[in-house]
């Protein structure tokens, strides 16, 4: 920040844009404080849901945290085509690269989970390194249930999949 002008006297003043949800607003407070240990500054800036995704789309932002969330489970797929590969429907910034494009490709088509693992963190490493969307925090919700509650199987990687309920029942 100092070799950009930025300092103790001098702090970059941002917008921090968030949708307008406890378990989204909370994590923006947090990274705005944490942004003033390298000089800068973040105004919150909440937009209600139903703004949320236009203003996405038209990169109205300067800042802005959203969750990136994969709904497909230990399956990387769904989530790297369609939030870092070129044109992705979910890829809100326009991050794109033919080197993670091509990688992947690779790992989709990996029989190896093993090699398909170490391909997922090149990607990884390639997307930080690259600066493609900086993670700030990962999600875990609590999920509570009573214990006559049978068959119900608490997803550990996604929060989105659980939902099928035709093997639940209630011991009563």
């Amino acid at each position: 920040m100092n070799q950009l002008g930025y300092g103790a006297d001098n702090r970059l003043k941002i917008k921090l844009t968030v949708r307008d949800l406890p378990y989204l607003r909370d994590p923006a407070v947090i990274l705005i404080d944490q942004l003033k240990e390298v000089f800068v500054d973040g105004d919150l800036e909440t937009i209600d849901t139903v703004n949320w995704l236009p203003k996405i789309l038209r990169r109205d932002y300067a800042v802005a945290l959203t969750p990136a969330g994969s709904g497909s489970g230990s399956d990387p797929d769904q989530s790297l085509y369609l939030s870092y590969a070129c044109g992705g429907e979910l890829n809100y910034n326009g991050y794109c690269s033919a080197a993670v494009d091509g990688l992947i490709e690779r790992q989709s088509a990996e029989a190896d989970q093993a090699q398909r693992k170490r391909l997922i963190w090149d990607i990884e490493a390639k997307l930080a390194e690259d600066g493609a969307r900086a993670i700030i925090f990962y999600d875990r919700r609590a999920t509570c249930w009573r214990p006559r509650v049978k068959g119900l199987t608490i997803m550990v990687n996604s929060i989105f999949n659980g939902a099928r309920m035709e093997d639940v029942w209630l011991d009563k």
